[in-house]
């Protein structure tokens, strides 16, 4: 198979349904994205997979659902307020900004066993960008006149400033400080806070999960790649609330865990996938052990999601901030200590993306290139598509899409021909197809064409719903 580009991704992407410019009538806004009939029903499928294996198959997990906007003072607590933030750099020939440790990342792998040199020409002891000082970012950005991405000149770089990422809002009918408060950046921040909530309401015995599927918001300085970095996006996130000192066991479990989820649930190829631990220097400064699980995107291996020990940090910081008591009381052992935190995230745009990108399969067949989404059935948007030969008979088609549409997300169509038909089906990754004419009708039979294989074979009308339900599993 021909190599995947992402102008691949992005034009099937755009042309059957999945993504659309946002604003696109008032000259799009850059970044931003709606996402169309198709993406909105696969995401909810990518969602469904996700709680059913997460969730519903476990004893010990519960979802919860908290606001977006919440007391500016959470924030204060979890450091976001003063720490989350990433160094700015301008371009002063060309007025751009853009992410000093990003552009020093590509410095470095441009240079390749040659980037050693920086270690000792510089005083680092790491090859991470997002650990050096700013200062030290801004120096080696300057002495190894790193390039304009844009027009692969050297730019003219100012110093370093650090950019909080939160988006800013205001409360009541002022807009002055008092009354600042802020979009969430991430959901974890609410599962935090409800924590004892949680225990109190619930029962439950530490260890325990709390999922958590919604939205969050992020002022990136550079976001891009299409849907891989955006300002607004959802993530599937996960606390797990244990018992000190077992964190690095249990980060071990989730690592594994994460994994057959991607490989078995998603069918993500394995070698689309790496695990990569962070560094000693490289860990935030809440996490005992981090780790990223990177996919390999065609522009480059990037961070799909991550698995970090976050500690008993956020607890505790929650507990000086609001003067309240958030440690857990053990009836068994009669004692009482902060949970550890186990976080498995993952963006579910990124997710998505992923999953295009993996599933974008093209073939040819007798000179001809066949282009199509090989998904997972569970994951495609549409399961089964309803096609009359001609659509005069649609008054004998349309009752089957009926019948199928009880149990199955059904799309009828009866425009075009049947080769293009099936090639638009193909396209978005519908698994099924049924094919009405009128001599099989006749014998109470219809066609189930299978988009892999494309091979074809009658089914009886009145066991359809029961045949694509024993395909499925």
């Amino acid at each position: 198979m021909e190599k995947i580009t992402m102008n691949d991704i992005v034009n099937l992407a755009k042309n059957r349904w999945f993504v659309y410019a946002w604003s696109e009538i008032y000259w799009w806004l850059a970044n931003s994205w709606d996402y169309g009939p198709y993406w909105s029903l696969m995401k909810e499928n990518i969602k469904n997979l996700w709680i059913k294996e997460f969730v519903q198959k476990r004893d010990d997990m519960m979802l919860l659902d908290a606001a977006i906007l919440m007391n500016p003072q959470v924030w204060v607590a979890s450091w976001h307020v003063w720490g989350f933030s990433d160094p700015l750099i301008d371009d002063k020939n060309t007025n751009e900004r853009f992410r000093a440790d990003k552009l020093l990342e590509w410095l470095i792998s441009d240079l390749w066993e040659k980037a050693d040199t920086l270690l000792s020409k510089y005083w680092l002891n790491n090859l991470i960008p997002e650990s050096w000082s700013i200062e030290k970012q801004a120096e080696v950005m300057r002495w190894e006149w790193v390039k304009n991405p844009n027009n692969w000149k050297t730019g003219n770089w100012t110093d370093i400033k650090k950019f909080n990422l939160m988006f800013k809002t205001f409360q009541w009918v002022t807009d002055d400080s008092s009354a600042t408060i802020y979009m969430r950046p991430e959901t974890a921040q609410g599962i935090f806070v409800n924590f004892p909530n949680i225990v109190r309401t619930s029962r439950r015995k530490i260890p325990f999960w709390v999922a958590q599927v919604w939205k969050a918001f992020r002022n990136e300085i550079t976001p891009g790649n299409f849907i891989f970095r955006t300002r607004e996006f959802e993530q599937m996130e996960i606390e797990y609330f244990c018992e000190p000192w077992t964190d690095l066991e249990v980060h071990k479990e989730w690592k594994e865990a994460c994994r057959k989820f991607l490989l078995n649930t998603m069918w993500i190829k394995e070698d689309s996938l790496r695990f990569r631990d962070h560094d000693k220097e490289e860990l935030s400064h809440y996490s005992n052990a981090t780790t990223d699980v990177e996919f390999k995107f065609p522009f480059g291996w990037w961070e799909l999601r991550g698995i970090a020990d976050r500690t008993d940090f956020d607890i505790k910081a929650h507990m000086k901030e609001s003067k309240n008591d958030l440690s857990y009381f053990d009836p068994v052992n009669n004692r009482k200590f902060i949970p550890y935190v186990i976080e498995p995230s993952v963006w579910l745009t990124r997710l998505f993306l992923a999953t295009l990108i993996d599933a974008y399969t093209v073939e040819w067949e007798w000179e001809e290139q066949r282009t199509y989404l090989k998904l997972k059935p569970s994951i495609s948007p549409i399961t089964v598509w309803v096609l009359p030969v001609v659509k005069k008979i649609s008054d004998i088609a349309k009752p089957i899409y009926e019948q199928l549409s009880d149990d199955f997300v059904c799309e009828y169509d009866d425009v075009w021909s049947v080769g293009k038909r099936y090639a638009r089906f193909d396209e978005i990754g519908t698994p099924f197809c049924v094919t009405i004419d009128s001599e099989n009708y006749d014998a109470w039979k219809v066609t189930i064409r299978y988009r892999d294989s494309m091979e074809q074979e009658l089914v009886e009308i009145s066991k359809l719903n029961e045949f694509i339900r024993a395909k499925l599993k």
